[in-house]
C-alpha cells in the first residue's frame, strides 16, 4: 500500500511538474529569436558524463517521442558545463545540463539562455580530494597547496565555500584550472595537491587511485544540476522542451528506483566499469522540479560571491535568465 502511494504521489508531482512547465514555457512562446527556426527537423542536445540527460540517450526514448513530429536529435559530448554552455551561447546545441557556476558564468559572458528546470541537491556528488598517501588532512592544510578544478564548474563554488568555511581566503591557495581530463593527470602525476571534481569522476578517483576525501558538499553547498535552452529555442518551440522534460520526468522516477540498472546502461556510455558507475549514480539526485523563486535565489547568492571574488567581470541577475512567469513570481 505505501508503494503504491508513493507511486502516485511521484506522478502527481510529475503531472504538476508538467503543467507548471507548460505554464511557463507558453508564456514566453510568441517572442521568437531569429537563431531559432520555425520549423526544426533537428533538436541539438549538449550532454556530460553524469546525470538523467545521459541516461536518456542511452535510452533512445526521447527520439521516439520526437519521431511522430519529424525531428530527430544529435547529441554532442562535453567535458564540463562552462564548455557546454560556450557551444549554446555560440548556436551549436539547443539544450543541456549543467550544474550550479557554470550558467552565471556563461550569463556574465552575455550567454542568452533560459533556465528550464533543475534536479534536487545532491551535496555529496561532488568533493575535494588528495592523492591517498598526500599529508593533507584538513581544510586547514590546502594553505599555499594547489589545487585544480574546471573554471566555472560547480565544483568552484565548492571550493569557495569550503575556504570560507576554514576561515581561508582564496587567494590562501594556488588555483589551477584545468578540464577533467588534464585535471586528473596533474592529480595523478603529483603536479597539484588537490582536485576539486563532480561525479563519476569523483568515483573514478576514488575507487581507481584510493583518493581520499577530504570535504564534499554536504552541509555547504546544494549542488543542483540545472536544465537550460537558448532563450530562442525555447521561446520558439516550448513544445519541444517541454517534451523533454517530460521524458527526463518519467526516466527520473524509474532511475530512482533502478540504480543498479543505471548504472549497467551507464557504465558503456561514459567509459567506466559498473561498480564505479553504481557508486556516481548513487549520489546523484533524481526528481526534475521546476524553477522556483526560491532556487533562483540561490543561484543570486553564488553569482554574487563570484563577483566580490572577482571571478565573473560584472554582477548579474539571475532574472533575467528566468522564464517570465518565475521573474513575475519572484517580484
Amino acid at each position: 500500500m505505501t508503494l503504491f502511494l508513493d507511486r502516485r504521489a511521484a506522478l502527481i508531482r510529475a503531472a504538476s511538474f508538467s503543467a507548471a512547465l507548460a505554464a511557463t514555457l507558453g508564456l514566453h512562446a510568441g517572442a521568437a529569436h531569429a537563431q531559432a527556426p520555425a520549423n526544426p527537423t533537428e533538436l541539438r542536445i549538449g550532454f556530460q558524463k553524469y546525470g538523467t540527460l545521459t541516461v536518456l540517450k542511452a535510452k533512445g526514448d526521447l527520439e521516439k517521442r520526437l519521431a511522430p513530429l519529424g525531428i530527430t536529435v544529435k547529441w554532442t559530448e562535453f567535458p564540463a558545463g562552462p564548455q557546454l554552455l560556450e557551444g549554446l551561447n555560440v548556436g551549436s546545441i539547443d539544450f543541456g545540463t549543467v550544474g550550479e557556476a557554470p550558467p552565471i558564468f556563461a550569463q556574465a559572458a552575455g550567454a542568452d539562455l533560459v533556465y528550464v528546470a533543475n534536479q534536487p541537491p545532491a551535496p555529496a556528488a561532488e568533493a575535494l580530494i588528495v592523492p591517498k598517501e598526500s599529508p593533507v588532512r584538513t581544510l586547514a592544510d590546502l594553505k599555499g597547496r594547489k589545487v585544480v578544478l574546471n573554471k566555472g564548474s560547480n565544483v568552484h563554488y565548492l571550493l569557495v565555500k569550503l575556504l570560507e568555511k576554514q576561515g581561508l581566503k582564496y587567494s590562501d591557495i594556488q588555483v589551477v584550472y584545468l578540464p577533467p581530463a588534464d585535471a586528473r593527470a596533474a592529480f595523478e602525476r603529483g603536479a597539484v595537491d588537490a582536485w576539486v571534481i563532480w561525479d563519476p569522476f569523483l568515483a573514478a578517483a576514488e575507487r581507481q587511485l584510493g583518493a581520499r576525501v577530504i570535504a564534499d558538499g554536504k552541509g555547504v553547498v546544494a549542488n543542483h544540476q540545472f536544465y537550460l535552452a537558448a532563450r530562442g529555442y525555447a521561446e520558439k518551440h516550448p513544445q519541444v522542451v517541454q517534451a523533454i522534460v517530460d521524458e527526463l520526468a518519467r526516466l527520473d522516477r524509474w532511475s530512482e528506483a533502478n540504480t543498479a540498472a543505471v548504472a549497467a546502461l551507464l557504465a558503456p556510455q561514459i567509459g567506466l566499469d559498473v561498480a564505479t558507475t553504481e557508486l556516481a549514480a548513487a549520489r546523484f539526485a533524481y526528481g526534475i522540479q521546476p524553477i522556483t523563486p526560491a532556487i533562483a535565489a540561490e543561484q543570486q547568492k553564488i553569482a554574487d560571491a563570484f563577483h566580490a571574488l572577482k571571478l565573473i567581470p560584472k554582477p548579474i541577475r539571475i532574472a533575467d535568465a528566468l522564464p517570465k512567469s518565475v521573474r513575475t513570481a519572484a517580484k
